[in-house]
Parts: C-alpha cells; sequence; structure tokens
C-alpha cells in the first residue's frame, strides 16, 4: 500500500501524534511519501526512524492509496492541490482548531489510520469548482474545493461585478467581492458573509455577495450545473481573485468563468461520521441553555 502524507509546520506537542501516524503505517508496510514541504520538518532526531521518500507539487501520485492531511482545513485544502485529478481518498487529522474538513482529532490519530490502512471506511464525495480564464493565473491548479472568490484588493472603493449565469445577466453586484462556494465551502467564507448551510450531495453552488451595498441583494443557490461568468470594473485597476488558499491579482481586462470541474475530492468518513455530526459539533448546535 502507497501512503502520501502531506501537513505543515508542528509544535512540540503535536510531534508524538505525528510519530504515531507513522508508525502505524510502518506496522502495515506502507510505502510512504511525504510532501517535499512537509519533509523538511519531519528531518530532526524525532523522526529518524521513518523511512519515507518526498513529492513536489505537480508531481504525479497515480498510484497512492490515500493521502493523509497533518493540520487543519487549510493543509487539506492543501492536500488537494498535490491530488488534482487523481481522486486519492484523503484522511483528514486535526492538530488545528474547527477542523470541517479535518475531522479527525490528533488523540484518533492511531485509530483512524489503522482504519485507513485495513480499508474500513466510506468516502464522502465533495464537488469541485473550475475556473476558466483568457489569461494563465493558476495554470492547472485552476480548481477549488470550496470556494472562488472575487474581492477588491485595496481598502478603497467597491467593485462592480457583473454576473450571468448559462449567459442569462444576473445581476451587477457593487459590494466589496463575491463568493462562489461548493456545498463544501458553504461552511467557510460563505457562512460568514450570510450565506447558507448546503448539503453535501445537493448538487448546488451559492453565489454571496461580500459586503454589498444594496442591503436587498442577498445570496442565490444554482444548480452545480450551471456555468456563471463575470465582468469586474471598478476606480482600481486591480483586484484578488482566489481558489481556496491561492490568490492572484488581475486587473479588469481578464474573463472569468465558473463550473464544475470534472472530478471530485473523495474524503475518507470514518464510522461514526457524519456531516449533520460533524454541524452539531463545530458550531456548537444544540448548545443552548433553552434547549
Amino acid at each position: 500500500m502507497r501512503i502520501a502524507v502531506h501537513g505543515k509546520e508542528f509544535n512540540r506537542q503535536t510531534a508524538p501524534f505525528i510519530t504515531r501516524i507513522f508508525e502505524v503505517l510502518q506496522q502495515y508496510n506502507s510505502e510512504i511519501l511525504v510532501s517535499e514541504k512537509f519533509g523538511k520538518y519531519l528531518r530532526t532526531p524525532a523522526f529518524k526512524n521513518i523511512k519515507f521518500e518526498t513529492f513536489s507539487t505537480g508531481d504525479s501520485l497515480k498510484g497512492v492509496n490515500a493521502m493523509v492531511s497533518v493540520g487543519g482545513d487549510g493543509t487539506l485544502l492543501d492536500s488537494v492541490t498535490h491530488i488534482g485529478k487523481e481522486e486519492i481518498p484523503v484522511l483528514g487529522i486535526n492538530t488545528g482548531r474547527l477542523g470541517f474538513l479535518a475531522t479527525n482529532s490528533k488523540e484518533e490519530v492511531e485509530q483512524a489510520v489503522t482504519k485507513v490502512c485495513e480499508g474500513k471506511y466510506k468516502i464522502d464525495l465533495r464537488s469541485v469548482l473550475k475556473l476558466e480564464t483568457n489569461q494563465d493565473v493558476f495554470g492547472n491548479l485552476n480548481f477549488a474545493l470550496n470556494d472562488v472568490t472575487i474581492v477588491k484588493k485595496d481598502s478603497s472603493s467597491m467593485i462592480t461585478i457583473h454576473t450571468y449565469i448559462d449567459g442569462e445577466f444576473l445581476n451587477s453586484y457593487w459590494a466589496d467581492g463575491i463568493i462562489v462556494a461548493t456545498p463544501t465551502g458553504s461552511t467557510g467564507y460563505s457562512l460568514s458573509c450570510g450565506g447558507p448551510l448546503i448539503f453535501p450531495r445537493s448538487r448546488n453552488f451559492v453565489i454571496t455577495p461580500v459586503s454589498p451595498h444594496n442591503l436587498t441583494v442577498r445570496p442565490i443557490v444554482v444548480a452545480d450545473e450551471s456555468e456563471i461568468t463575470f465582468g469586474v470594473e471598478g476606480r482600481s485597476k486591480k483586484f484578488l481573485v482566489s481558489l481556496d488558499s491561492r490568490v492572484a491579482s488581475v486587473d479588469a481586462t481578464i474573463k472569468l468563468r465558473v463550473s464544475k470541474a470534472d472530478f471530485k475530492v473523495k474524503l475518507i468518513q470514518l464510522e461514526g461520521q457524519h456531516y449533520f455530526k460533524t454541524l452539531r459539533q463545530k458550531l456548537n448546535w444544540g448548545l443552548d441553555i433553552r434547549n
């Protein structure tokens, strides 16, 4: 079995849990591949008994059975950029705070990794956004699991975002920006801007304005088969486009088209885990003293 591992810098308190991940993988005689970035933090005496090879961004991971993401939701989103269209199942180990995607706590690493090595898990399929532009902005990493955002670059005036769905004019948003979120991303930036929660299997996207000038302009849910195009203008010559955690500065000459990608992200779901349970735990549903 070939297992890839990706993570970010960690502290001394987290090190024992990371060590345990590799110990379990070695018990199952797994071939371990570690991202080059994460591998730099493992080259210490504490991890001297761990044998692994490294891979870089852009390297093919074809043949890898699963990936373990060690960190928070941001780390898991970063892991997806390494996987791309390979649709390798991803296990999220949460060493951070909230963790909507990385739902397994660091105290559960042994059990979680064991289940992965034994193939005792289900797959939770998540849709992905694809961004097409008339300029090369993100290269081959032109996809996002959470959201595509268009926001103003500085603290000056708002921007105007002309939005079309399947060629039909929707609205000209006068706002700080706009978000197109997948159901997965509906618990992120879109939620903080007043967007709705969307169940992962709903086959929808949500378009959420960021601080719109007109308070009557609200988020709208559209079918994920829709093709959404944008034209942007404003006093500032530049604005920002982001795909999850990747950001680029562009100007008004760029043409933006967002649609559903032809591949999905496979999140590993262990026994006892469910989207509704995650919502209750992470959003503290049911903890109101009146309940």
